[in-house]
């Protein structure tokens, strides 16, 4: 099975994903764990880029591509190898963040998004995708409180990340059989018990 979590830095996305992983690994399955971008030698150089304060000229599309390139061989070099496998695989983002970020938030053509995403996954869609759900002043407050700096994706402006956010619900309407929407401000074992839930209902074998 192929389990993504999506939302904005700071929802508690990876904080789910890692919990996901570890009930499925104590209760005996075969899963692993990965993130966009990264996730292999060549993607992780890609995230290098992509997250270097000082590419601040970089360009939406040119964002989107090196993305794409980061999914594309990831896909193929451990995702789809493992799902052959019968492994349990879990994605710290996936095609979803393109089509939010690039697209809802950096106004790349939706048409170019939707073609090249396809390109990139050879056409594989996850079978589930949890959408952690928080609006930017709660991400504010959460980056106050921990004290963490941001990298080059994190600085950009507000309107930007509403964009974003409008996106990802956009998408959780019309794919709602596969986006769920997940209130991220409620605790972390609320959330957790949410998504196991959902699963639970979509496989007999969580």
């Amino acid at each position: 099975m192929f389990i993504t979590f999506e939302g904005i830095d700071l929802s508690g996305k990876s904080t789910q994903a890692k919990l996901l992983y570890q009930h499925l690994k104590k209760s005996g399955k075969k899963a692993i764990l990965v993130r966009e971008p990264g996730g292999t030698q060549i993607s992780e150089k890609i995230r290098d880029i992509l997250l270097d304060k000082k590419h601040s000229k970089m360009f939406s599309l040119t964002e989107f591509l090196l993305f794409s390139a980061s999914r594309q061989q990831l896909t193929e070099e451990v995702i789809k190898p493992h799902l052959k496998k019968g492994y349990f695989v879990i994605c710290d983002r996936y095609y979803d963040s393109s089509t939010a970020y690039q697209g809802y938030g950096g106004q790349v053509d939706m048409k170019t998004i939707l073609t090249v995403n396809k390109i990139a996954t050879n056409g594989l869609k996850p079978d589930i995708t949890f959408f952690i759900d928080i609006d930017m002043k709660e991400s504010a407050a959460r980056r106050k409180s921990m004290g963490k700096t941001k990298d080059r994706m994190e600085q950009k402006k507000i309107k930007y990340f509403n964009q974003v956010i409008g996106g990802y619900r956009s998408l959780s309407k019309q794919y709602c059989w596969r986006v769920k929407l997940i209130d991220g401000k409620k605790n972390i074992d609320e959330i957790q018990n949410d998504i196991l839930n959902i699963l639970k209902k979509k496989s007999k074998h969580v």
